[in-house]
């Protein structure tokens, strides 16, 4: 029969659907009125007439899969707008080491574990929604925002993004994970597509007066060959009136990572009138790789943290929830790569011709060889250690819950938010491989290439010179915001219009990189200093000093890539390469000038952004006979501060000339947008089994911070430059949604919905023109002239697509689910989407009885564009994955778990313009936990 919904029902059922489910269940969030939805504080801070149903929730028990999937699925009937809710179980259940990896298993939601174009690693990093850039999905914790940092140095100076971090957020944290689909008024703005809201445990949501409950474990990772600890608790105490609550969470764990590559670092063409193109007229405009090379990526990670909740309840009608929480992830990490350079002997100097026999596909150059030329350089090899790379992520709020009379409620909301990625040291040296070895490469589509540096000895160090020196140092990218929120809800009895929500909203941001030093080699004398120096192929130190180019400087000892180095990865490639340890690169590079004096100052990787944002909504909810809904309206006001470096002529007034890397300026650009949100979600009960829903909406989101503050660099010679665009507008989108869900019999579904978002203002990349000051003989005191950038431009797309999801339990112990996303994401000029996959599915089976239960996932997501790199398109190849989990309750008190992830070994895979052009190939293992639950 279909279920009114009411407050107490919607609470009792939303309660029962957390009970333990071990599939991901995919129900919705109907909040209990009168509490805000998307705004509200975590559930225990519910409303007089819920929490005076307290008792009635506590009797209720839920045991097994299927009697928690029922339950969901009677949340999902009742709920106003379309919402995905994940349990704790299920992320607990499965082999979820943070929210990202669980979130993949629901419709329409895509996962990538790189926040930039670094390439992937072995732990999933963002979270993005039909076929949309993970910024313009928005994440929340306990409906706040969250300030996040990036542990690798290209998220911190290059692509800065507004997406959040998962690995900052560990799963033994989270009660319930809520996937916001559509938009209503009192969700806060931010998410174009939609909405994660991350749920954490409440002291008062616990039934005992006191709990302690935690996991120890370990995790196997293949690749590396190393076994590291896990560990989580969580102590909560509450007392017998149930009136104060205090609950202390914490984790620890550390795990090594390894991951074997192949890059190929973008691809350049033979210039038409070039030596190659009059010699070989079939080469020119022909692509070619600029560099291949045998990349290894070794890392630790220690994520450490927790969390601290208080919860006061004076009287039923007032509560306050003080909640705190930090985490911290240290990531240290060497990378090397022993590379093929191409461009250097192809396009520098005359230019060196392939050798007969090679071969052109597709417009590119697949298959060259080159005879050994004296004195050409081949190679190149880059050493670049990270020791003390981290992020931190953290947050205070309070929320407040007051009951006014039975039929006015307010919250509120006042919290603090920071973030941190952090690279305080880099140490690099750039090694000259291959001088006179001559070369050749072979590429096979997507996956490894054939290459060698002819003659050259990859596995010793010795007569190679060194290339050169350099890195930031000093990069601290800050984040920050402060909000205070207020929301209120009347009961009304006015016919279909059962209630009134309203609120406003105050928030500020800012995100900058100030202070970054870059590196340079230095001459020193007998007591350390650094002397001048000349650089002309190689370093030219006054006499009496120490020069990081004299082979008597270089390091003793060396090691070797590990023996089983890229045996995954098929192609023939150098694979015993030499490295110096990170302990050798360091004592090395004290050789280099590191100044703090302004002289080194990287302003090109600085960057400054502020954001002061106002909200006001109001929102009307409607009830009636067979069907119910909302309808409202948001208004927001964005107030924005954006600093670029800029290049300038060192005459030019304000210029900074102390810098090595060039004179520049800041420019200071603020603009005020103003958004207006219509929202209206409707749910029509076709009969007692089936049901439609109806939403649309329009949403905002403002452009990256890279997009926005990215510095500026200008070819006077050439009137041209690239850089961020401060003038971009925010990102606005018109989204419709619509669903059938068929309740076919007990415990089943299945749902089809269709999709459609007019991106009025997307950030793609295009031309402006802008004016500049420009100083030289002619014009002394300068002249303003135009100047055609290639920046981030504000353009338009439209996604549009469709989600089919089925799921039914099988006999007494067995069920499985399914669903399948289809995603059609362009923009105006047919070009794809950032983070577009045309086809997205999952596939699921469990078993479960009293003490045992067992579990297989599968994912799967097509091929998706994910920006540029080194000028030149960048696309991830399809990828897929299979995960396991075993479990075995001891007692009540006990449980045994055993989790597997990547089990197909899967390796991630990326080409640029066509499949004819590889990027990268990497391969980062399984992994393989085993940990003992208790709770007492």
């Amino acid at each position: 029969m279909n279920v009114k919904r009411t407050p107490i029902a919607s609470a009792v059922a939303l309660a029962l659907a957390g009970a333990g489910a071990i599939l991901p269940v995919y129900a919705q969030q109907a909040p209990a009125a009168p509490a805000p939805a998307a705004s509200a504080p975590a559930p225990a801070a519910a409303p007089a007439s819920a929490a005076k149903s307290s008792q009635q929730l506590e009797s209720v028990t839920v045991t097994g899969i299927r009697a928690s999937l029922e339950q969901s699925l009677n949340v999902k009937r009742n709920a106003d707008t379309r919402v995905e809710v994940i349990t704790a179980e299920d992320i607990g259940k499965m082999p979820d080491k943070n929210v990202a990896d669980s979130l993949q298993r629901v419709p329409g939601v895509t996962i990538s574990s790189a926040g930039a174009n670094e390439g992937g690693f072995d732990e999933n990093d963002r979270v993005s929604m039909r076929g949309t850039s993970p910024s313009l999905t928005q994440t929340l914790i306990n409906g706040h925002n969250v300030a996040s940092g990036d542990w690798f140095i290209l998220n911190q100076t290059g692509t800065v993004g507004r997406s959040v971090s998962y690995t900052l957020l560990p799963s033994e944290l989270v009660k319930r994970v809520t996937v916001h689909k559509s938009s209503q008024a009192s969700d806060l703005e931010g998410g174009v597509v939609g909405t994660v809201n991350i749920e954490t445990f409440k002291p008062l949501d616990f039934k005992k007066a006191l709990t302690f409950e935690g996991s120890v474990g370990a995790v196997y990772a293949s690749q590396p060959d190393k076994t590291d600890p896990q560990l989580s608790g969580l102590v909560n105490w509450k007392n017998e009136a149930g009136t104060l609550g205090v609950m202390v969470q914490a984790f620890s764990e550390t795990r090594h990572l390894r991951r074997d590559g192949q890059e190929l670092l973008g691809y350049e063409q033979i210039a038409p009138g070039s030596k190659i193109a009059q010699s070989n007229p079939d080469l020119s405009g022909v692509w070619y790789p600029t560099m291949i090379g045998s990349a290894l990526f070794e890392q630790k990670r220690e994520r450490t943290g927790g969390l601290i909740d208080v919860q006061f309840k004076p009287h039923n009608d007032l509560m306050f929830d003080l909640s705190g929480f930090t985490s911290e992830m240290k990531a240290a990490n060497y990378n090397r790569n022993y590379l093929l350079w191409n461009t250097h002997f192809i396009a520098k100097g005359a230019g060196q011709a392939p050798d007969p026999g090679y071969v052109v596909r597709n417009g590119t150059l697949v298959s060259a060889n080159f005879t050994p030329v004296a004195g050409t350089q081949y190679g190149v090899y880059d050493q670049i250690s990270r020791p003390d790379a981290k992020a931190d992520s953290s947050f205070l709020n309070l929320d407040g819950l007051w009951r006014a009379s039975d039929k006015l409620t307010f919250t509120s909301k006042l919290g603090t938010s920071q973030g941190h990625g952090k690279t305080p040291t880099q140490d690099v040296a750039e090694w000259n491989t291959g001088v006179g070895s001559g070369g050749g490469y072979s590429l096979h589509g997507v996956g490894a290439a054939d290459w060698n540096l002819g003659n050259a000895n990859n596995a010793s160090p010795a007569g190679v010179p060194l290339g050169w020196i350099f890195g930031d140092q000093n990069v601290n990218v800050k984040d920050k915001e402060n909000w205070a929120q207020i929301d209120g809800e009347y009961q009304l009895e006015a016919g279909a219009l059962t209630s009134l929500k309203f609120g406003a909203r105050f928030n500020d941001h800012k995100r900058s990189s100030a202070g970054v030093i870059g590196q340079s080699p230095a001459c020193k004398d007998a007591n350390g200093n650094t002397v001048a120096f000349e650089w002309s192929q190689q370093y030219w130190c006054p006499a009496g000093t120490t020069s990081p180019a004299d082979p008597a400087n270089f390091p003793s000892g060396y090691q070797n890539y590990p023996g089983n180095f890229g045996s995954g990865l098929g192609g023939n490639f150098p694979r015993n390469v030499w490295y110096y340890t990170p302990e050798q690169l360091a004592a090395y590079n004290r050789l280099t000038n590191r100044a703090s004096d302004g002289t080194r100052e990287d302003w090109a990787s600085e960057f400054a952004l502020k954001e002061r944002n106002v909200a006001a909504y109001v929102q009307g909810n409607l009830e009636g006979q067979g069907w119910r809904g909302n309808v409202g309206l948001r208004v927001v006001q964005t107030k924005e501060k954006v600093t670029n470096n800029v290049s300038a002529d060192p005459t030019q007034p304000g210029a900074i000339t102390t810098s090595a890397f060039g004179p520049f300026i800041p420019v200071t650009v603020q603009h005020t947008y103003t958004d207006v949100l219509p929202s209206a979600n409707l749910t029509l009960d076709l009969r007692k089994d089936l049901l439609a829903r109806f939403a649309v909406s329009r949403t905002m989101t403002r452009p990256d911070y890279s997009a926005l503050a990215g510095s500026v660099s200008l070819s006077p010679d050439t009137l041209s430059g690239t850089g961020g665009n401060p003038d971009l507008k925010p990102i606005r989108s018109t989204n419709i949604d619509a669903t059938l869900e068929w309740y076919f019999a007990p415990k089943a579904l299945v749902s089809a919905g269709v999709f459609y978002m007019d991106l009025s203002s997307y950030v793609g990349y295009g031309q402006v023109t802008k004016t500049f000051l420009t100083f030289n003989q002619q014009f002394p005191n300068g002249i303003p002239q135009d100047y055609v950038l290639t920046v981030p431009v504000n353009t338009s797309g439209k996604v549009k697509g469709f989600e089919l999801a089925y799921q039914q339990p099988l006999g007494a112990n067995f069920g499985f689910d399914a669903n399948y996303t289809y995603a059609d994401a362009k923009e105006s000029n047919d070009s794809p989407l950032v983070g577009a996959s045309r086809n997205t599915y999952n596939l699921g089976v469990y078993f479960e009885n009293d003490r045992f239960n067992a579990r297989v996932a599968y994912n799967y997501r097509s091929s998706f564009f994910s920006g540029l790199d080194r000028s030149t398109a960048f696309y991830q190849a399809a990828v897929d994955n299979v995960a396991a989990s075993l479990g075995y309750k001891i007692s009540d008190n006990v449980t045994i778990t055993f989790d597997a992830h990547n089990l197909n070994n899967a390796k991630l895979k990326y080409y640029a313009l066509n499949e004819d052009q590889p990027r990268s190939i990497y391969q980062s293992g399984r992994q393989y936990y085993l940990n003992a639950r208790f709770k007492f």
